[in-house]
């Protein structure tokens, strides 16, 4: 069974994302710089597919799976331990 966005929606610092399961997923959105410097009208632009989210104008792609594990933007520059 796969696990599915149902829905949206964004405050001051997060995203929640409500799945089909009944789960309500909760992440900052500094972890998507894109997110977090986007529009409340360029977010509200989230097309939710069977396995995540996306948003064409902004370039951004956000799978269910990556959200559980916790992970954020993928493209981000990591500094390198010393």
């Amino acid at each position: 069974m796969t696990t599915s966005p149902k829905s949206v929606r964004f405050d001051d610092n997060s995203l929640w994302v409500d799945l089909t399961d009944g789960r309500v997923i909760a992440v900052p959105l500094t972890w998507f710089p894109r997110l977090l410097s986007a529009s409340p009208q360029q977010r509200e632009q989230v097309q939710l597919s069977r396995y995540g989210l996306h948003w064409e104008a902004l370039d951004e792609d956000i799978s269910v799976a990556g959200l559980l594990a916790g992970q954020g933007d993928m493209t981000r520059q990591h500094p390198k331990a010393a």
